[in-house]
């Protein structure tokens, strides 16, 4: 907690800017402090990768993924986008990471039994 606000770190597929803003809006008024994407790699912002080399893309990839753990360990708990059920890869790690560090992580949608 911030000043008594609640921290929640946004994690998710960036297909889903719509859901990430939405949640955004309604998890702040809900009084939290959201921590959320830079950027929507897979949803407008394609600029970003254009004219990145291989070595570049991939650099910077990884760091985006480790900044988003970052993110994880300024948060109280994190908030999965997961729209229509879907988890990526990327997220799965994300949610892993949360655990491992005993944040509470809760869905936008239940999370399939697996």
């Amino acid at each position: 907690m911030v000043g008594g606000y609640p921290v929640i770190t946004l994690c998710g597929s960036t297909r889903f800017k719509d859901a990430f803003e939405q949640a955004n809006k309604r998890l702040t008024l809900e009084g939290n402090i959201v921590i959320s994407v830079g950027l929507y790699g897979h949803s407008g912002d394609a600029e970003v990768w254009e004219g990145m080399d291989e070595d570049t893309l991939t650099a910077t990839k990884v760091m985006l993924d480790d900044m988003h753990k970052r993110k994880i360990d300024l948060a109280d708990e994190i908030f999965v986008i997961n729209v229509g059920g879907y988890i990526g890869s990327s997220t799965r790690s994300e949610i892993a990471y949360a655990q491992s560090q005993g944040k509470p992580v809760r869905y936008l949608e239940p999370p399939a039994q697996t």
